[in-house]
């Protein structure tokens, strides 16, 4: 009875679906997802906003803790521990991005590894349990998205993992605390009058904050729905429910239990090489080949006093029109920003985005050389648009290049020693470099652990000697 609706039919999916359906390449891409957001947001811990975020949460206390990644001797409720670890895997906007546009790991990760923490001793949660409950968290939030066509494309309106990833994780920590069907419905139902944040504040310290709330808004609303608190039995169904994010939205039910396709399956996500807005991706590697080929005859120096113009064709996509970006937020949302710093150094890094590097005169100088163009063919998608980057020189030569699909797209992934190799550079700065290799263990291992709050606890900092039982794979 409970599948006649859209609502109902995303209830029985939730509750229906089991380890065994997940398939080799979802487990795969799976685990690839989770080790780059843990990395992400264990370098996220180092960063401004997260430090405010995690003092302030300091005025809370339970019973129930949960790790706090990168603190060995710091906890919190698992809410809270939800919202931290949430705000730090964004902080930088280096977390993983998928089509239809959104941030499908960070809230959904950090909302089950809190909550796996407070199940009691003897209920023990493996890494199987883990992976099915995160990869119904991004199912969810992919389904969601695909009831829009505004939603293909990057957006205006709102930021979508405060609408989706609040959806998402609510599902994920439903998976994991076994709810029955009725409660799903009403934790979706929960979930959806906590979603959503304003794009108006992208480029700024609060935007991390979409991620982290999505996480313990979900969380809270699973948990409130396994205390009985009801909400309207048809919000996935009503204009008035999903539907008031979206101008057209359709929803549609979801396919049989049965061979269930999950759309991981059907597409990877973008894994990104450096903290920025993905779109500034196509422009840092057209950028980047501009200048091997302008610097061939300049002894390795970019001719800064011979560039007259550097000319960008991108999307319209107007949070990404930065022209004098200010502050780190403001350079990871600039195509002007990357696109010069990528002419300037050759590539992006961490390190780009430092304050001496937003401020320095070689690349303010640049940027007033920069002007930006909006082809009609150049469509606002992540699947579809691209990057050209030209440079006029004072000769009136004109250097160009075009980047269609940047290294880490989903149709060009990165090779698991890029991965792996990210993951160590933003983990190594904030764990002993055994606790590192400990996550990196667990996660390629996950569907064999038999209780993962070992990951936990190698995210506090601890060694694998400080858990010789917790160690095993099943």
């Amino acid at each position: 009875m409970w599948a006649k609706t859209v609502t109902g039919n995303f209830a029985k999916v939730i509750h229906g679906l089991n380890a065994n359906q997940l398939t080799d390449q979802v487990i795969q891409r799976s685990k690839r997802m989770i080790l780059d957001t843990l990395g992400v947001g264990l370098l996220g811990t180092s960063t401004e906003v997260c430090q405010k975020v995690t003092q302030y949460s300091k005025i809370y206390s339970s019973d129930l803790s949960s790790t706090i990644w990168g603190h060995l001797d710091f906890r919190l409720p698992p809410l809270y521990a939800a919202f931290v670890n949430g705000v730090a895997v964004h902080s930088m906007d280096f977390d993983d991005t998928w089509h239809p546009a959104t941030h499908p790991s960070g809230a959904v990760l950090s909302a089950v590894i809190a909550l796996s923490e407070a199940f009691p001793q003897k209920k023990k949660i493996s890494g199987l349990d883990l992976l099915l409950a995160f990869n119904v968290g991004i199912e969810v939030q992919g389904r969601l998205l695909h009831f829009s066509r505004e939603a293909k494309n990057i957006p205006k309106r709102f930021h979508p993992p405060a609408v989706v990833g609040t959806m998402g994780s609510a599902a994920a920590c439903a998976k994991l605390l076994a709810l029955d069907q009725l409660e799903c419905k009403n934790a979706l139902a929960i979930a959806a009058s906590y979603a959503g944040a304003p794009l108006a504040n992208a480029a700024t310290q609060i935007k991390p904050l979409h991620v982290g709330n999505a996480a313990k808004h979900g969380l809270e609303a699973a948990c409130l729905a396994l205390q009985g608190l009801e909400g309207n039995k048809q919000i996935l169904d009503m204009e008035s429910g999903m539907g008031a994010f979206y101008t057209d939205y359709n929803p549609q039910t979801l396919p049989t239990l049965q061979s269930y396709p999950w759309l991981l399956d059907q597409q990877d996500v973008a894994i990104k090489r450096f903290p920025a807005h993905l779109a500034t991706h196509w422009v840092a590697d057209a950028a980047s080949s501009v200048r091997r080929k302008l610097v061939e005859s300049s002894e390795n120096l970019l001719p800064l006093d011979k560039i007259e113009k550097v000319i960008l064709k991108v999307p319209e996509v107007k949070y990404v029109n930065r022209p004098s970006p200010a502050s780190e937020h403001e350079a990871r949302h600039s195509f002007q920003f990357v696109a010069c710093s990528a002419l300037l150094d050759g590539s992006m890094s961490v390190q780009s985005f430092s304050t001496e590097n937003v401020h320095r005169p070689a690349l303010q100088e640049l940027l007033c050389k920069t002007q930006l163009e909006h082809p009609p063919d150049n469509t606002p998608s992540f699947d579809s648009l691209y990057c050209e980057v030209s440079i006029i020189l004072e000769d009136g030569n004109m250097i160009s290049d075009r980047c269609t699909t940047f290294y880490g797209h989903w149709r060009k992934p990165l090779k698991k020693e890029d991965l792996e190799e990210k993951f160590q550079s933003n983990a190594l700065g904030i764990l002993p470099a055994e606790a590192v290799e400990g996550i990196v263990e667990t996660v390629y291992n996950l569907e064999k652990v038999e209780d993962c709050s070992v990951l936990s606890t190698f995210l506090s900092g601890q060694s694998a000697r400080a858990l010789p039982e917790k160690l095993r794979f099943l």
